[in-house]
């Protein structure tokens, strides 16, 4: 790993049946956790928040949003750069589920089990392969 740090925060976010929603941006072919980079000043829920709803228009309130842990990986798209991310887990109903759709930069959502998103491969970038089994 290197010095190069990339601060983020993410969502595992997940449904009633258990699958876990992957987002892929625009100009990437690697599946990831919804989130982002905090503006300055920004809390981690506060940035979260306001990510799903840049993102997925997801309106969220923070007190929804459980901690999960703080996690380092290396960056999915950025070469020679580590992520640090601090993660929470939020789970929506069947028809919040099915009502997201990608905003913002978000190219492509998918809900996948952990199976499924295994066979992502090289395609799951390396922070939403640790989430697998959170």
């Amino acid at each position: 790993m290197t010095d190069r740090v990339i601060r983020v925060v993410a969502a595992l976010v997940t449904d009633p049946t258990g699958r876990q929603l992957l987002v892929r941006k625009r100009g990437t072919d690697r599946f990831m956790q919804a989130g982002g980079k905090p503006e300055a000043g920004e809390s981690p829920r506060r940035a979260l928040v306001r990510e799903l709803a840049e993102e997925l228009g997801l309106a969220v309130a923070e007190t929804a949003l459980t901690p999960i842990g703080a996690f380092v990986t290396a960056a999915a798209n950025e070469p020679d750069h580590r992520l640090e991310a601090d993660v929470y887990r939020l789970s929506v109903s069947a028809g919040v589920a099915d009502a997201l759709e990608p905003h913002a930069e978000i190219a492509e959502l998918r809900w996948c089990t952990p199976a499924e998103a295994a066979l992502l491969g090289d395609r799951l970038a390396p922070l939403a392969h640790l989430l697998l089994t959170a």
